[in-house]
């Protein structure tokens, strides 16, 4: 059969790693396999009760029309009531634009903003799409390596030597996938400041901002209104209320980046959901109290999961101030026939039965990322498991 020549584009861009292992582990399950999984990045508890009826009540309503595809005027308030509470800085409607999700946000900065050969500085560890988002865009990645004895956050000289005539955007994410990290608000000060003074625009990508731990978190855009103008901050409700299904997710900018990201999604998704913005505009309106039990499970998960690592000989974990991961370093434990992570994940997988995402898939080999969203018992056996298997190796 002859196959359709496809795009140069098509070239860019990878399969998501994270998906293939999650959908390779799934299908052991089905198989019969006892198969412990740490590699989805997302909530296991279902999404609370008073959400999804809100959004019941929104299909019961007649909320199954087009809506404006900035988003509904119902959620795009409910963000400026949320953004204003525990953000901390102020937004008016026209410069909020709701997506189908934090990552559909993050494309929409990207294509609304670069132009072929523009640079864009990331910190790896990083989550992959955004290199490949970027390459969608035109723009070439900068990256700069970050270490576990600085919890995984750069230091502003790092930022600084890297800038060039071409540099265009700084991604920061903070709380981070995958390692945690979570950076300071002396940090995020400093970061600011070298980006309006080089005229960068700061994609602020705070998706982990309710899940964290011994951590106050700190959005650009409330440091003051000259770093707010430059700053697309990238917010939803996938993490915060298990609502990952649901692909809600909304950015906050100057009003004239929100007008190009929203023409932009005129002619490629046009509005998200309507009905599932309804909910989410309840969720964002709800009591912390609704959603304080899964970060408590998480908080407990977290010290429960790093005790277990931290018995692994030649392991080592930094610990993570936000999100739901685990970054282990396993270099040691490579060599022989499992000379890097990727094999180790494979070999994991297929004779220990844990499914883990390894750490070249965000620019830092010799890792292996695990999600704790999971239960206690898992986290138990599965750590377990992992540490057998490496002592098997050595």
């Amino acid at each position: 059969m002859v196959q359709t020549n496809l795009s140069d584009r098509c070239g860019l861009i990878k399969p998501s790693p994270t998906l293939a292992m999650t959908a390779k582990a799934r299908e052991m399950k089905v198989a019969g396999l006892d198969v412990i999984s740490f590699a989805a990045g997302e909530p296991d508890f279902n999404t609370p009760e008073p959400i999804i009826a809100a959004a019941k009540q929104a299909l019961d309503d007649g909320f199954t029309k087009y809506a404006p595809s900035k988003g509904h005027p119902t959620l795009v308030e409910a963000i400026q009531r949320k953004v204003k509470r525990e953000n901390k800085f102020s937004a008016e409607a026209n410069q909020i634009v709701v997506s189908c999700g934090a990552k559909h946000s993050v494309y929409n900065a990207l294509q609304v903003l670069l132009n072929p050969g523009d640079e864009v500085i990331l910190f790896a560890p990083f989550w992959m799409t955004y290199a490949d988002q970027v390459a969608l865009a035109g723009g070439q990645i900068v990256v700069i390596p970050t270490d576990v004895e600085n919890n995984f956050c750069p230091h502003p000289d790092q930022i600084k030597a890297a800038i060039t005539p071409r540099t265009k955007a700084i991604i920061c994410n903070t709380p981070s996938n995958p390692t945690g990290g979570a950076w300071d608000r002396n940090l995020i000060k400093e970061v600011a400041a070298i980006a309006l003074r080089h005229n960068l625009t700061i994609i602020s990508d705070e998706i982990y901002e309710r899940i964290t731990y011994d951590h106050n978190h700190t959005s650009f855009a409330s440091l003051s209104k000259d770093v707010a103008e430059q700053t697309i901050t990238i917010l939803g409700v996938s993490k915060t209320y298990a609502m990952t299904g649901w692909r809600v997710g909304f950015t906050v900018s100057s009003p004239h980046i929100a007008a190009a990201m929203a023409n932009l999604q005129d002619q490629v998704t046009s509005n998200a959901t309507t009905f599932a913005q309804i909910g989410a505009a309840a969720a964002l309106d709800s009591d912390p109290s609704l959603v304080q039990g899964m970060i408590d499970s998480f908080t407990n998960r977290r010290s429960l999961g790093l005790d277990l690592i931290r018995q692994i000989p030649g392991c080592s974990v930094n610990d993570p101030k936000g999100a739901f991961y685990f970054f282990i370093n396993v270099e040691p434990h490579l060599k022989g026939s499992i000379s890097n992570d990727i094999t180790l994940a494979n070999h994991l997988l297929e004779t220990a039965h844990i499914a883990t995402v390894p750490g070249s898939v965000f620019y830092a080999p010799g890792h292996l990322r695990l999600s704790y969203a999971t239960s206690p018992d898992q986290i138990t056996e599965g750590i377990t498991r992992l540490k057998n298997t490496l002592a098997d190796l050595s």
